[in-house]
């Protein structure tokens, strides 16, 4: 199509209208995402909310609910129909190795760091070979912002991050899982009480009662981008081990492992011969570790136990040695015969003690 001079020079001047108009009214901005309701208001200081109490008026909430509401009549905690806000996508897939290796039914086993605050030990012993970290929180002092600045350095390591923590309650369990923590392991469960306790901090509702207060774990640099969003999802990924250690607890053992939401329970070796006073091999201590056994069984959950007894039938689960020993171990394999060949001196600190 040609264009007569005249028609050109109209274009020309439409042209330099419409850019002159432009750079005097800029396209608006779209407006950040915020979480603020009155961020983009219109009318700041205003907002719509429909379904909330007339002003100073009883609403009648309690025995009333809202035109629509699926929980119907009066208020009440026991029959109260969970929402699906936080149900998982359809088709969503587990995605903590260590609960899909422990649904199949193969064994996993937990490397120990037991006192090593270092990320860069931490990260060694995370991608050594194990799958999962047992970070010892019972015994060591360490606080729970190193562990996270642990579990943060190297999240996406061969193992991932577990603790076993000091007791069954909401601060020592949400310390933990807000951090991150897959894999969650409590000592020294004596009744059914303590196993519900332990459950209720693990798990988000409607299984537990674990708050939803945030942490580093709902980070994208964590867990917050894995497949169906880590707050729908991690429910069907945490992993709960909970410890046999006394005679009350092996009194109720059959019960422990039968509370919804335990994943396996630890036929604790070294306890189970300090509260019972036999040692590994003579009937009473065997009878002990059998009851665990049982209990796991009947229940059909995960039976775990020290690393030691990795051959043991029906154990599938296991705590491996510490990171101090991991290190022993990876020295005496480097060096092999020239492992502890040191120079022999006759004065000063070095000297050999001599055997009396």
């Amino acid at each position: 199509m040609k264009y007569t001079r005249p028609a050109a020079a109209a274009i020309v001047v439409l042209a330099l209208a419409t850019l002159a108009a432009q750079s005097q009214n800029p396209p608006a901005q779209q407006p950040k995402p915020t979480a603020d309701p009155y961020a983009n208001n219109p009318d700041p200081g205003a907002a719509n909310f429909p379904l909330a109490a007339p002003a100073g008026k009883d609403s009648g909430a309690k025995n009333t609910p809202p035109a629509g509401s699926v929980n119907t009549g009066p208020f009440d905690p026991a029959t109260w129909k969970y929402g699906p806000a936080f149900n998982p996508p359809p088709g969503t897939k587990v995605w903590n190795p260590v609960k899909m290796k422990m649904i199949q039914g193969d064994k996993v086993t937990g490397g120990t760091v037991f006192s090593a605050t270092d990320p860069a030990t931490y990260c060694a012993m995370a991608n050594a070979g194990y799958d999962f970290i047992w970070t010892e929180m019972q015994h060591d002092q360490r606080d729970w912002g190193a562990v996270a600045r642990m579990w943060r350095t190297c999240p996406n390591a061969k193992a991932v991050p577990g603790s076993r923590v000091a007791y069954a309650d909401e601060r020592e369990i949400q310390h933990a899982v807000d951090a991150g923590a897959l894999v969650i392991v409590v000592p020294t469960v004596d009744t059914v009480e303590e196993a519900i306790e332990a459950r209720n901090w693990t798990y988000f509702p409607p299984l537990g009662r674990r708050s939803n207060g945030g942490g580093q774990a709902f980070d994208a640099a964590m867990w917050g981008g894995v497949p169906g969003g880590y707050r729908n999802t991690i429910n069907d990924n945490i992993v709960l081990i909970l410890m046999i250690e006394t005679l009350e607890g092996l009194k109720n053992a059959d019960a422990i492992a039968k509370v919804p939401g335990v994943t396996g329970i630890f036929a604790a070796s070294g306890d189970l011969g300090n509260f019972s006073g036999f040692r590994q091999g003579t009937p009473d201590y065997e009878r002990a570790i059998n009851i665990v056994h049982d209990a796991a069984i009947k229940a059909n959950i995960r039976l775990c136990g020290p690393f030691a007894w990795r051959d043991r039938p029906d154990f599938t689960c296991f705590q491996a040695g510490s990171e101090t020993a991991a290190i022993a171990r990876g020295v005496a394999a480097e060096l092999g015969p020239l492992a502890n060949t040191q120079g022999k001196v006759e004065a000063g600190p070095f000297v050999t003690p001599a055997k009396p």
